[in-house]
């Protein structure tokens, strides 16, 4: 049975650390394998559409990342010890956090990138990125290295107007 954990917000030291590398021998073990539950459990409750371990807390490379669209390759997916072995050109969008409630800003992303990793059984993958997907790659990379969109955003602001609020909504909930 997959559990919610708590998400933890601006200012909790984990989230400020680079997250440390999983051991692949550790993959098979049950815990790890409720870990990877709770996480889906955890993003989908909230709800969002990517969810990095130092979020609960856990201060490992791990996320769990489910557009909930129409495309299979869109999630939903755990990346263990990922890697960006392409990055390439600019988007500029408004992006939100789990991790930092009620709030939204423009960030610059790449506009394409290819991620590598291993998934919840150790087998190798690669992943392509573009549009909202690759956004939500590199958002939840960032995490696994102690960066929050925030560092980066320009016009942080209070999700306060309708737009900015159905903004916020549509970013949690996977919509942009």
């Amino acid at each position: 049975m997959a559990y919610i954990r708590e998400i933890i917000t601006e200012g909790h030291p984990t989230l400020r650390k680079v997250a440390k590398k999983v051991d692949p021998a550790e993959i098979a073990d049950p815990m790890f394998q409720q870990l990877l539950d709770d996480m889906f459990e955890t993003m989908y409750d909230a709800p969002g559409i990517g969810l990095a371990a130092p979020q609960i807390g856990i201060s490992k490379r791990i996320f769990t990342v489910d557009l909930q669209d129409d495309e299979p390759a869109h999630g939903p997916l755990v990346v263990i010890n990922p890697k960006f072995t392409v990055s390439e050109g600019e988007i500029e969008a408004t992006e939100g956090c789990l991790s930092v409630p009620g709030m939204v800003g423009e960030v610059t992303r790449f506009s394409r990138v290819v991620c590598t990793g291993l998934d919840r059984h150790g087998k190798k993958i690669a992943l392509e990125g573009e549009g909202l997907f690759g956004r939500c790659l590199q958002h939840e990379m960032d995490h696994l290295n102690g960066v929050l969109y925030i560092d980066t955003a320009k016009n942080i602001r209070p999700a306060v107007t309708e737009e900015e609020v159905a903004e916020a909504e549509a970013v949690a909930a996977g919509a942009r």
